[in-house]
C-alpha cells in the first residue's frame, strides 16, 4: 500500500483511480524521470505482461483504466495521478 502527499490523496480521488491499478502501474509499469521524480505509465510491453498474468477477460474489462499514470517522489509517496491524454514524451 502506497502513502499519499495530500495532494496525491485528493488526486486519486478526484480522478477516480482506483488502487488495484495504482499498484499494477508500480508492478508492470514503465519507470521515467522527470522533474526529480519517477513517472509510471503502462507501455505496450507492460500491458502485454499484465494481459498475461491477470487474462484476457479482466484484462478487456479493466483496460479504460490502463491510460493512467501515478508520479512517485523518491521515498515512495505518491505526489499526483492523472490520465494521459496523449503520448507521454520519453
Amino acid at each position: 500500500m502506497s502513502k499519499f502527499t495530500k495532494h496525491g490523496s485528493t488526486r486519486k480521488q478526484q480522478r477516480g483511480i482506483p488502487q488495484l491499478i495504482l499498484d499494477w502501474l508500480i508492478e508492470y509499469g514503465r519507470v521515467t524521470r522527470r522533474r526529480g521524480a519517477d513517472v509510471y505509465s503502462f507501455d505496450k510491453d507492460g500491458r502485454r505482461r499484465l494481459r498475461r498474468d491477470i487474462g484476457g477477460l479482466a484484462y478487456n474489462r479493466l483496460e479504460d483504466f490502463f491510460d493512467a499514470y501515478v508520479v512517485l517522489s523518491d521515498d515512495g509517496n505518491v505526489i499526483t495521478m492523472g490520465w494521459r491524454l496523449k503520448r507521454l514524451k520519453t
